[in-house]
C-alpha cells in the first residue's frame, strides 16, 4: 500500500470509494504521521488520536450502509480559531486558558455533516495576529521546507494559520482550515508549497470562529491541490442565519471550474504590485505565470489599482481597530483566565496584561488610539474611506478583466526570529493579500516554483466578487502548466 499520508484529498476520496483502505486506517496512519512530527513541527496543539479513531470507525459504518457523505471518512485539521464542541478552543491565547466550547462553529459543523474526520486542532498565531507563527501561546510552529544551502535554521510556514499550512505541507492531514484577515491563508500557503483559498467575504460563516477583525475575517482552506482546495470550500461555505454577514447567494460546485478552459479569459496585471526591493526570481516568476496564461488563450491586460499604496496602512488601521472592540469582551469575568487583584479594574488589567501576547497588546492599543475622542476622523475613518477607494479601484479593472495575477508574498519563507523585532518589516508580508481583504474578494495562491534556495514560492489570483470559478479555473491552470510536485523532506524522522 503507498504511503496513505501522501495522498491528495481527492486522491483518498477515490481510495476511500473504492475500498482499497478503510477511513480507520488512512487515519491510524495520519496519527502516527503526527506522534512522529509534531515534536519537531508544532504544528498541532490539541492532538486527538482517540476521538479521531473512533470518527473514522463511525464512518466506515455509515459508508458500509452506503450513507457516505461528501468528505466520508477524510482526515482534516482544525485551526484553533473554530470552535469545537467539547474540544479546546484557544485561538492560542492564554486569555482563553482552556475554554472549552459548549457548540461547534458552522464551518466544522459543515464538515463533519460530510463525513470529515477531526485529527486535532491546528496552531496558529494569537487571535490570528501575525504574519510568521511566532505569537503564538504554545510555540512556534516550524515550516517542513529547509534551505537547500546547508543552513538548517527553522523558518517560519507563514502566519497566521502556520499550523495548518506546516501540516498540510508535511502531509499530517489531507487539508485543514485557516482563516484569512489580511493574507493568513494565502501567504502560509505561498510559503509551504501548498494552496490556499480566501473566498468572498460572507461566503462562509464566521459563527464560532474567534473574531479577529469582524469586516475581514474569513474561513478557507489549506489543502494540496486546487482541486481540492474546491472539494473543501464547497463544503465550508454556506449561508447562516446565525452570521449576519452571511451572504444568501447560489453557491455553484466549484470542483467544476477545476480544469475549465481559460482560453479567451482577460487576465489583468496591476503594475501597483511590483513593488521595491522585489526578488528578481519573484519578479521572474510573475513574468512566468503571465506566459503559462498566455500559452493558455488568455489575454494579459496592464491595469492600475492606484490606491494599492494605501491599502496597508488602512488595513493597520481597520484590523486593530476591530481587534480592540471585539477583544474587550476578554476580562477575566466569564470564562477564560482571570488574574486576581484589588477591585474590578485591576481585575481587568491584570488579566488582559498577563492573558494577551505582546503582538496582541501592541493592536489593541493601536486600535483604541485610532477609535478615542479626537482620533477618530483622522484615523478610523479616513481609513474606511480608503478603504472604499481600494473597491472601487477593483470594480474599475473588473470591468475590462475577468481576474488578476499578482504574486501571494514578497519573500519566500524566512528564519524564525529574523523579524520579530522589526513589526514594520513584518507587516509588509501582507503587502500583497490585504487588497483583496480590504475588498471582499475572493483570492487563491497556487505554488509554482521554489527560489534559489529550494523554497516555495506562489502566485496569487484576485476574482471579482462571488467568482470563485474565475480564481478556480486560472489556479487551475497555473498548477498545470507549473506541474509543481516538490515536497519537503522529511528531516523530522
Amino acid at each position: 500500500m503507498t504511503d496513505l499520508t501522501a495522498l491528495t484529498l481527492s486522491e483518498a476520496l477515490d481510495g476511500l470509494d473504492a475500498k482499497e483502505f478503510s477511513s480507520e486506517e488512512i487515519t491510524s496512519a495520519f496519527v502516527q504521521a503526527i506522534e512522529a512530527a509534531n515534536p519537531s513541527l508544532n504544528a498541532y496543539v490539541t492532538e486527538l488520536p482517540e476521538k479521531a479513531i473512533a470518527m473514522a470507525r463511525q464512518s466506515d459504518e455509515r459508508r458500509a450502509k452506503g450513507e457516505g457523505g461528501v468528505l466520508e471518512g477524510a482526515p482534516l485539521g482544525i485551526k484553533d480559531l473554530f470552535c469545537t464542541e467539547g474540544v479546546r478552543t484557544t485561538a492560542c491565547s492564554s486569555i482563553l486558558g482552556e475554554f472549552t466550547p459548549p457548540y461547534e462553529s458552522t464551518v466544522t459543523s459543515n464538515l463533519w455533516r460530510e463525513g470529515a474526520v477531526m485529527l486535532g486542532k491546528l496552531n496558529m498565531d494569537e487571535f490570528a495576529m501575525g504574519s510568521s507563527n511566532e505569537t503564538s501561546r504554545f510555540g512556534d510552529v516550524t515550516n517542513p521546507w529547509r534551505r537547500n544551502d546547508g543552513n538548517n535554521a527553522k523558518l517560519t510556514p507563514g502566519g497566521s494559520s502556520g499550523g495548518s499550512a506546516a501540516a498540510v505541507a508535511a502531509d499530517l492531514c489531507l487539508a485543514a482550515t485557516a482563516s484569512d484577515t489580511g493574507g493568513s491563508i494565502r501567504q502560509p500557503a505561498s510559503l509551504t508549497g501548498t494552496v490556499g483559498i480566501k473566498p468572498t467575504y460572507g461566503r462562509a460563516s464566521r459563527y464560532g470562529m474567534v473574531a479577529f477583525a469582524s469586516s475581514l475575517d474569513q474561513a478557507g482552506p489549506i489543502a494540496k491541490s486546487v482541486k481540492d482546495a474546491a472539494l473543501m470550500l464547497n463544503v465550508m461555505c454556506s449561508h447562516d442565519d446565525k452570521d449576519s454577514t452571511s451572504l444568501k447567494v447560489a453557491q455553484p460546485d466549484w470542483t467544476k471550474a477545476v480544469g475549465a478552459p481559460v482560453k479567451g479569459m482577460k487576465i489583468g496585471v496591476p503594475k501597483e504590485y511590483r513593488v521595491e526591493g522585489m526578488p528578481e526570481e519573484l519578479e521572474k516568476l510573475w513574468q512566468q505565470g503571465i506566459d503559462w496564461l498566455k500559452d493558455a488563450g488568455c489575454e494579459i491586460v496592464d491595469v492600475s489599482l492606484p490606491h494599492t499604496k494605501y491599502a496597508l496602512p488602512a488595513y493597520y488601521i481597520v484590523a486593530p481597530a476591530e481587534a480592540s472592540s471585539n477583544l474587550a469582551r476578554y476580562d477575566g469575568m466569564r470564562y477564560g483566565v482571570r488574574k486576581e487583584g484589588e477591585g474590578l479594574s485591576a481585575i481587568y488589567s491584570n488579566t488582559r496584561a498577563e492573558g494577551f501576547g505582546a503582538e496582541v497588546q501592541r493592536r489593541l492599543m493601536i486600535g483604541t488610539y485610532v477609535l478615542s475622542a479626537g482620533y477618530y476622523d483622522a484615523y478610523y475613518l479616513r481609513a474606511q474611506k480608503v478603504r472604499t477607494k481600494i473597491l472601487q479601484d477593483f470594480q474599475n479593472v473588473f470591468q475590462e478583466v475577468d481576474a488578476l495575477l499578482t504574486p501571494t508574498s514578497p519573500s519566500t519563507a524566512f528564519a524564525l526570529g529574523e523579524l520579530s523585532d522589526d513589526p514594520l518589516t513584518m507587516y509588509l508580508n501582507d503587502v500583497f493579500t490585504v487588497t483583496a481583504n480590504l475588498a471582499g474578494l475572493p483570492g487563491i495562491s497556487v505554488p509554482v516554483a521554489t527560489d534559489h534556495l529550494g523554497l516555495p514560492m506562489g502566485l496569487q489570483v484576485i476574482g471579482k466578487a462571488l467568482d470563485e470559478e474565475a480564481c478556480f479555473k486560472v489556479a487551475a491552470q497555473l498548477e498545470e502548466a507549473a506541474n509543481f510536485k516538490k515536497k519537503a523532506d522529511r528531516w523530522w524522522l
